[in-house]
């Protein structure tokens, strides 16, 4: 199956400068998750192909054989509620903003599968293009993508994210673990309220509050094994409206973020137990409410294996070891077929500015639709080789 990856990096070259066209166009009219209608309206006529409608704003569309085993290759639709500050000429006017590069991944695949299209005769094991939408936001669209029962027949799904940390040029592909779980926390305590000038009177949340938040960041320092990852952040404070008066509650949210699954659930107890015990010491009540978000990003080895031996074909080359906690719903695809992600690097890009993914200023070279179209085509090869191995 490694064949198909010379003609398919063949065809990709001459549909190259159309896809980043494409991407200007998306990248200067970002919407946010479950919303992206014209973004479907705009893939859908770069495409030239009806696909079809899946998650609601997504799009699915196979090349080759419509029967049969085939590989996926997803990109995100999403954008965020950032206000850009690029000052690209094809920067987003509101206060929407592609900040981590899918329209840079939208365009790629728009070519990859234009370029499948177009040596279709070739392909041994189909392609699905699959444009997700709400990666950012819930309800996750891979979520619902996969309880639509859209992927049946699908027996590998790849993506590619870019990175700015990877140096230019490379790919971090790795089995395991690569991308978080990810839980979002939200911390009530209730005391009693009262006056400023008698605290003694009252049971003080935004004290027994203030003590958690201190006391969570030994979580992960005290319940976890040194070697293995985790990441506790509170994000808001929220308790009071004046100065002179102890309020009823106070609240906190925040994420919690573990990179090995098992440890999900002990670190879960841990906050529960934190957050519980130093209230009842201050006198007050506490609960912690959990929204369960995306489950840890877990590289099938196999696929992981086969693609970084293809890399040099697709001009690429394999970078160190990335395993972040970051979290991405490109997890839940795992529940249907083995799955791989990879990282393509930006760090030493032409025009490099060394943002930050959601960084305001965040942007993409457009050499970067290129760089993650054969990472894709890379991925798409590889996995159509394990399939029919």
């Amino acid at each position: 199956m490694a064949e198909i990856l010379p003609p398919l990096i063949e065809a990709l070259r001459e549909r190259l400068p159309e896809a980043v066209a494409l991407r200007h166009r998306l990248h200067a009219h970002p919407e946010l998750g479950n919303q992206e209608l014209r973004t479907h309206e705009l893939l859908a006529e770069a495409l030239g192909v009806k696909g079809r409608r899946v998650a609601g704003t997504g799009l699915l569309l196979r090349v080759g054989a419509a029967t049969g085993p085939a590989v996926a290759v997803r990109a995100e639709m999403d954008g965020l509620p950032v206000a850009e500050a690029t000052r690209a000429p094809f920067a987003a006017p509101g206060g929407v903003m592609h900040a981590c590069g899918h329209d840079v991944h939208m365009a790629a695949l728009v070519a990859l599968t234009r370029a499948a299209r177009a040596v279709r005769a070739e392909l041994a094991v189909p392609l699905v293009a699959l444009f997700q939408p709400s990666e950012e936001n819930h309800p996750s669209g891979a979520e619902r993508i996969v309880a639509e029962g859209a992927l049946a027949g699908v027996r590998a799904v790849a993506a590619v994210h870019v990175h700015p940390t990877v140096p230019w040029g490379a790919v971090a592909v790795d089995e395991g673990p690569v991308n978080a779980a990810l839980d979002h926390l939200r911390v009530v305590v209730d005391g009693a309220g009262g006056h400023a000038a008698y605290p003694h009177e009252a049971r003080d949340p935004v004290l027994a509050l203030s003590q958690i938040v201190v006391s969570l960041q030994q979580v992960v320092s005290r319940r976890m094994d040194p070697t293995d990852e985790a990441a506790l952040t509170v994000g808001w404070l929220r308790a009071g409206s004046a100065d002179n008066v102890i309020p009823d509650r106070a609240e906190a949210g925040g994420t919690l973020r573990v990179l090995q699954p098992d440890a999900r659930a002990t670190l879960l107890d841990a906050v529960r137990q934190v957050v519980e015990h130093t209230a009842r010491a201050h006198g007050c009540t506490a609960r912690v409410e959990v929204t369960v978000g995306e489950p840890a990003v877990v590289n099938d080895a196999t696929l992981a294996r086969t693609v970084r031996a293809l890399l040099p074909l697709a001009g690429l080359t394999a970078a160190a070891e990335l395993r972040s906690c970051g979290s991405d719903d490109f997890g839940d695809f795992a529940a249907t077929a083995p799955s791989l992600m990879m990282f393509l690097g930006l760090r030493g890009a032409p025009g490099d500015r060394g943002r930050s993914l959601h960084h305001p200023q965040f942007l993409p070279p457009d050499e970067a639709v290129g760089a993650v179209a054969h990472a894709q085509a890379a991925a798409y090869a590889a996995a159509a080789q394990a399939t029919s191995a």
